[in-house]
């Protein structure tokens, strides 16, 4: 974790202590995981063999959120 993403997490923290149901505090939180789900994705992707068209397929719809059968 950078030291930036380390800030933000502290900032995050700040906020849900003292703001807990503030919409912001929600947002930024939201926010800082989509961030770092990005970046584990990333990781993944840059070291996975390339993928068939079916597994691409696959993997979008599990990003949209949609239940997927295997």
């Amino acid at each position: 974790m950078t030291p930036a993403e380390k800030t933000d997490r502290a900032r995050i923290a700040a906020l849900r202590r003292h703001h807990p149901n503030d919409p912001k505090t929600h947002e930024l939180a939201a926010s800082f995981k989509a961030d770092r789900l990005a970046q584990h994705i990333q990781r993944v992707v840059d070291s996975a063999p390339p993928l068939s068209q079916a597994q691409k397929d696959r993997l979008a719809i599990l990003l949209q959120g949609a239940g997927v059968s295997r």
